[in-house]
């Protein structure tokens, strides 16, 4: 149970604070900004999907991690962070050729390395891992 918690905080802190951007952005964004939005509504989805599955698993009595699920976030979290690495240059290359506001650019990245992080977590999780 301890390990739901942090899930269920997370996903209404961040679902809170951007119900908040939105509301105090006087719902006018630009289309980077929506695009942000959307990305972030489904990231938290998936974050109550987790900390629900989590919680049906406590109910029947199974462990929340086992080994293969620990083994699948370490994998997906080394890739990612090389991952991340490389988008983060682009994102200097998109700076430096285009008058986007830093802070939807910055914004844009860390979404960037969510999203990477979940697409290798489902794409471990489907394919699994080699033996070795």
């Amino acid at each position: 149970m301890k390990k739901i918690i942090p899930f269920l905080v997370v996903s209404i802190l961040v679902l809170g604070t951007t119900l908040l951007w939105f509301m105090s952005s006087g719902f006018s964004v630009s289309g980077v900004e929506a695009w942000q939005f959307v990305i972030i509504i489904l990231l938290v989805a998936i974050g109550f999907y987790v900390a629900f599955s989590r919680l049906r698993r406590v109910n029947r009595g199974e462990p929340v991690e086992d080994e293969f699920s620990k083994k699948i976030l370490q994998k997906a979290s080394s890739i990612s962070y090389y991952v991340s690495l490389y988008l983060w240059v682009a994102m200097i290359f998109v700076n430096d050729r285009t008058d986007m506001d830093t802070e939807v650019l910055l914004g844009t990245g860390i979404l960037g390395m969510a999203v990477i992080w979940v697409v290798l977590v489902v794409f471990f999780k489907v394919k699994g891992l080699k033996n070795g």
